[in-house]
């Protein structure tokens, strides 16, 4: 495994080796929030208060995570990635103050729901999660669609470009082929 403090670029085209399906990087839009989401409900509680403020696990994971999205050197991206996760873990705290069966269903069977998202994308691009080979793939997902999704909306352009230099253009894969 290679260090977790590599910059952006470097994270997203290794990421991005595993992710060349259309189908496949379609699946992470929806999958990847969705785990983030049930992880800020499951993290939600217990729910305490430092200094006035009312925190949980969720928000005490955040802010290292967040800080290390700042720091992989593409600010603008690691403030909006941060800023998404910030948004679903704000979604996610009502849902963690509700009855513990609905906290726990909703929280697990959405981390279910969105890890069979991810896996039927897979099945798409023929090849295995990124996290099987380098964990650091957990952190890496959540930026790796943020910058998709910018790109749909005419963002992230260059980066885009630099990654697609050195790991090659999104494709639909022949399923009736196996993955090279």
């Amino acid at each position: 495994m290679s260090s977790p403090f590599r910059p952006a670029i470097d994270l997203l085209a290794q990421y991005a080796r595993y992710h060349r399906d259309e189908r496949n990087i379609a699946t992470h839009v929806v999958g990847v929030p969705l785990i983030v989401f049930s992880i800020g409900v499951l993290l939600g509680r217990p729910g305490f208060q430092i200094a006035g403020y009312a925190l949980s696990p969720a928000w005490l994971l955040f802010a290292p995570v967040a800080l290390w999205y700042l720091t992989r050197g593409e600010f603008v991206l690691g403030l909006a990635v941060s800023a998404a996760i910030a948004a679903l873990l704000m979604l996610a705290q009502p849902l963690a103050e509700a009855g513990t069966l609905a906290w726990l269903g909703l929280g697990a069977g959405g981390f279910f729901v969105g890890w069979t998202i991810q896996f039927l994308g897979h099945y798409y691009e023929g090849r295995k999660p990124a996290f099987a080979d380098d964990l650091i793939g957990l952190l890496v997902g959540p930026m790796f669609v943020v910058m998709e999704l910018l790109a749909m909306a005419g963002g992230c352009k260059g980066l885009v470009a630099r990654i697609e230099s050195r790991v090659g253009p999104t494709i639909v894969r022949d399923l009736a082929h196996p993955a090279t």
